[in-house]
């Protein structure tokens, strides 16, 4: 399946990439990848913007890392600003697995975009590409999403702020004293598992919201 002419994409891959078949659609963005042709480029970002296979997804990511980042990566920050959130997600998961820094300030704009998974993307791609020293200021930001959202949500905020190490530190403190529970709670189990990754953190997370709402010693 290679390109007819140099520059313009197979139409027998084209039509695979869109394909009924998940498995069909996974070899044709694994096909795009090897090829690595950057007329490839908004066509594998128009897939990842509607495709639910979360396999194919990845693999379009992976074909997205193969082209080059001059090309991907202005593509990649324009597809930030698509009204899709699918669109918004898979473009800040892939430019957090490129890790070119320029893009640091496009990402940092979701940190609290309305969709969780867009928000969700933003703070791993954040914590991926944040640069040397501005871990606090990353930190402090993030920390004003601490109760957001359900387990799911919880979970990668709290992964994030641990992923920043002392710099959370202060904003983690400073949060156990709110006045909302959901936040100290969110909080308490997000120390829980800077302390001990290993625990479960359902198992943290109740806990700290028992302890939220009733006290220590009740």
């Amino acid at each position: 399946m290679n390109p007819t002419h140099p520059g313009e994409p197979d139409a027998r891959l084209l039509a695979a990439l869109a394909g009924h078949d998940p498995s069909t659609r996974l070899r044709a963005a694994l096909t795009a990848g090897s090829l690595a042709d950057p007329a490839f480029v908004p066509i594998l970002l128009a897939r990842s913007a509607v495709e639910p296979d979360f396999y194919v997804r990845d693999m379009l990511t992976w074909a997205l890392c193969r082209m080059p980042a001059r090309i991907t990566v202005p593509a990649l920050r324009a597809e930030l600003a698509s009204a899709a959130a699918q669109a918004r997600a898979q473009a800040l998961h892939t430019l957090s697995k490129i890790g070119d820094r320029s893009a640091w300030p496009a990402v940092t704009a979701l940190l609290h975009d309305d969709h969780d998974e867009v928000a969700l993307s933003a703070w791993r791609a954040a914590v991926a590409l944040v640069p040397s020293g501005a871990e606090p200021a990353l930190a402090a930001d993030l920390g004003t999403a601490l109760g957001r959202g359900d387990r799911t949500v919880h979970l990668a905020l709290s992964r994030a702020l641990a992923a920043l190490g002392d710099a959370a530190d202060p904003v983690l403190a400073a949060a156990t004293t709110s006045p909302d529970p959901r936040v100290r709670a969110h909080a308490a189990a997000t120390e829980q598992l800077r302390r001990d990754p290993d625990r479960g953190f359902d198992t943290a997370r109740e806990l700290a919201k028992r302890v939220a709402v009733t006290g220590p010693d009740r």
